[in-house]
């Protein structure tokens, strides 16, 4: 097995930041400190004799997390992050960013590589130095048939639903592999409209509007994915409170003044990251 250093050494590129020994923290795309602030504002359930399913699992933070708070059974669940050379893939992204040009998704790339699953080089690593127990399922959750999955009492929909190109069909199937009674915790960009009222709208990403990343292709607004929610069947849904952003604000009274003024005016979607708890 590899010392925490020697992954470090291996493994250039993390998406999350693990402690993988004390002091030792893998260099992910933000601090450790913003991980855990993460995880706060889930406000998860408590997980104790709890099973846990972690869609898009990627490096494992939240998955390491759900053990570490007591789940009794964590299944990590990804294939999209594991099946390319992320290394590699975030190389050419970056030097794409500073020349001003796109690139197509992963799995458009030379980087694909689905029979080798070169991504999940980091997972592995830091399940072997935390000497965890996670279970690790490498599957499409959008076809995965959920007979063969399981269900489970709380299914982490972390940052995945904006990378779907059917959101709809994404929250059916993360209902399936809720058990009756359980919790789906979904974190998802998300947007508003000032003035738009209760209104259900996503916005749309043809190409990498969002992020400079070309796999996104949706933000709901906070009434679609409520209506999400309860399209698929689940019973109640929680939607976790945010502050309102200042700018968010003078847009809303912007288009106030210009609407009873008779001024034509064109909403500019404000994003923000949006989680609900959806229960079966």
């Amino acid at each position: 097995m590899l010392s925490a250093a020697e992954v470090l050494a291996q493994y250039p590129e993390w998406y999350h930041s693990l402690e993988l020994a004390p002091g030792i923290i893998t260099p992910g795309r933000a601090p450790l400190a913003h991980w855990e602030d993460v995880l706060r504002s889930l406000r998860l359930p408590a997980l104790p004799g709890k099973r846990v399913l972690d869609i898009g699992a990627y490096d494992g933070f939240f998955s390491f997390a759900a053990e570490r708070l007591g789940a009794s059974r964590v299944v990590a669940m990804d294939h999209y992050a594991w099946s390319a050379d992320m290394t590699r893939y975030m190389q050419e992204w970056r030097r794409a960013r500073t020349e001003g040009r796109a690139i197509p998704a992963p799995h458009l790339t030379k980087h694909w590589r689905p029979d080798e699953l070169p991504g999940r080089g980091p997972f592995d690593a830091a399940h072997a130095c935390l000497r965890s127990r996670v279970e690790v399922v490498v599957a499409d959750f959008m076809t995965e048939p959920a007979a063969k999955v399981g269900v489970f009492d709380i299914v982490l929909f972390l940052g995945v639903l904006y990378h779907l190109e059917e959101p709809l069909t994404a929250i059916r199937r993360v209902f399936d592999l809720t058990a009756p009674g359980g919790t789906c915790v979904i974190e998802t960009e998300a947007m508003e409209i000032p003035g738009s009222g209760s209104r259900a709208l996503c916005e749309f990403f043809p190409a990498d509007e969002l992020n400079g990343d070309a796999s996104n292709w949706w933000a709901p607004n906070r009434a679609a994915l409520v209506g999400f929610c309860h399209a698929a069947g689940f019973s109640s849904v929680e939607v976790l409170p945010y502050r309102q952003p200042l700018n968010l604000a003078r847009r809303a009274a912007k288009h106030a003044k210009n609407t009873l003024a008779r001024v034509p005016f064109s909403p500019v979607p404000f994003r923000y990251r949006l989680v609900v708890h959806a229960r079966k």
